[in-house]
């Protein structure tokens, strides 16, 4: 991966030493307090743990274990000096069409059926349908937005100074979003849209609790699993707030000294977190292996595919994202197809395949709060998408062909085969940074013009 798409990820390139995770296999009546429980002797799901691999903590855990299991595999470790390259899958099936190829198949792909149970895309349990439209959501997505911001800073702050992690208002703000999200989630989506570099830190947790959150429901988890997972995404970056603010914040190039300083948020979070009554194990995991990668290559402890937590996996991969797409003080945000071009080409060695292919699905082309130049040169916002059609959104149109401000807005949906004056199609050229043609998605947001005139219910939305 490029080197300036996640400046906390660079440090790969240092060769530190390797260690290879192996399993061990034990009888339940064997365990103790402080071992690494990776796999079970049956599939997770049918167990009442909702998280895929924790460190034991109290025998209350062991006790539960021993109900449900007769034996488990922990974590052991072996140190090797170097990886061994990776066997090329000649297997491997890419998408047909290249990239956008991938959104004109119109369908997820399903996951092989070698593929272990605790890595494969889970089967979908929960199907989803919005339950009010973007215009009755976005009041109340920008009240839950704005509490949720609020709520990120204090936690930053409140840590930094020694507070203890108030995990009861935490788990109640990031409700309140996931209540948005299971009504229609392109509303807090839009949201995520508007990015504040001077608030990075804890607007990307909030962004990340979202867009895990919108994720969990395109992949028809649980609701319960789907708060524990946007919970956890919140937290994910909580250890940051024990890195020096000169690391944390530097404008150039991290020393190798500071990627070491950099990487260790990871172990800081997974402390914090640990150190926390009433603290949620997934949580904790997330926290820890985030950063950790399919390929063995990530940090901090270089885990397999197989013993990376799946929430883990997930909210790894939503974290990736909205890096890439923000501004950060020493990075400008790339545009959405951009970021998921990259997420697209490190699928499989980086990040889980089935999960990275669903999540390109679920955020699609261009995701609400896109600003998009029509080939006709006229420029819109995107207010909502289709969840077939990722290529043809609902647009909010602002500019004429000569970016003068169009007046008065009008509202399309691309899927209706719209025409302008010409006569010819409207169909999406380009998208542009936001502030392109003097377009800011927050006044636009601030000023209620997203929802003037919507257009009428899709019954394809969800």
């Amino acid at each position: 991966m490029d080197q300036n798409v996640l400046r906390d990820d660079r440090e790969r390139v240092m060769g530190t030493p390797h260690q290879e995770i192996v399993e061990t296999c034990i009888d339940v009546a064997d365990l103790a307090v402080g071992m690494h429980v990776v796999r079970l002797d049956r599939p997770w799901e049918e167990t009442n743990f909702l998280l895929q691999g924790f460190v034991v903590r109290d025998t209350s855990e062991i006790d539960a274990l021993r109900s449900q299991c007769e034996f488990v595999y922990i974590e052991g470790r072996v140190e090797r000096p170097e990886p061994a390259p990776a066997p090329e899958n000649t297997n491997r099936t890419q998408p047909s069409g290249g990239f956008f190829g991938f959104f004109k198949r119109g369908k997820q792909t399903t996951p092989p059926k070698a593929e272990p149970a605790r890595t494969a895309l889970p089967h979908r349990r929960v199907t989803y349908i919005n339950k009010v439209d973007l215009g009755t959501e976005m009041k109340t997505a920008a009240i839950r937005f704005e509490d949720a911001q609020k709520t990120a800073k204090s936690i930053m702050s409140g840590l930094r100074l020694g507070r203890t992690l108030d995990l009861n208002n935490a788990r109640a703000v990031v409700n309140g979003c996931v209540d948005s999200v299971l009504r229609n989630e392109n509303a807090l989506l839009l949201l995520t849209k508007i990015k504040n570099q001077d608030e990075y830190t804890a607007e990307h947790s909030i962004n990340v609790s979202i867009l895990s959150a919108a994720f969990g429901k395109h992949l028809g988890l649980l609701e319960g699993e789907i708060r524990n997972l946007a919970l956890c995404g919140l937290l994910h970056d909580v250890g940051k707030v024990k890195i020096p603010e000169e690391v944390l914040n530097k404008p150039g190039a991290l020393t190798p000294d500071e990627f070491q300083i950099m990487r260790k948020h990871t172990t800081h979070g997974r402390t914090i977190l640990m150190g926390t009554s009433q603290s949620l194990n997934s949580a904790v995991d997330v926290a820890y292996s985030h950063h950790e990668r399919v390929d063995g290559q990530g940090y901090p402890r270089g885990l397999g595919a197989r013993q990376i937590p799946y929430f883990a996996k997930l909210v790894g991969l939503v974290d990736t994202y909205d890096a890439i797409t923000s501004n950060r003080i020493y990075d400008t945000g790339r545009a959405s197809m951009q970021a998921l071009e990259i997420i697209h080409k490190h699928r499989d060695s980086q990040f889980d395949k089935e999960l990275a292919e669903a999540f390109i699905q679920m955020i699609g082309v261009y995701p609400p709060g896109s600003i998009v130049e029509m080939l006709n040169g006229e420029v819109a916002i995107v207010v909502e998408t289709h969840r077939k059609h990722k290529l043809k959104p609902r647009v909010l149109l602002v500019r004429e062909a000569d970016k003068s401000v169009m007046m008065p807005s009008r509202h399309l949906d691309l899927m209706q085969a719209p025409r302008d004056g010409a006569g010819h199609p409207y169909q999406i050229a380009r998208e542009v940074p936001d502030g392109t043609h003097g377009i800011v998605l927050k006044e636009f947001v601030d000023e209620g013009l997203i929802l003037s005139t919507p257009v009428p219910e899709d019954p394809d939305r969800s």
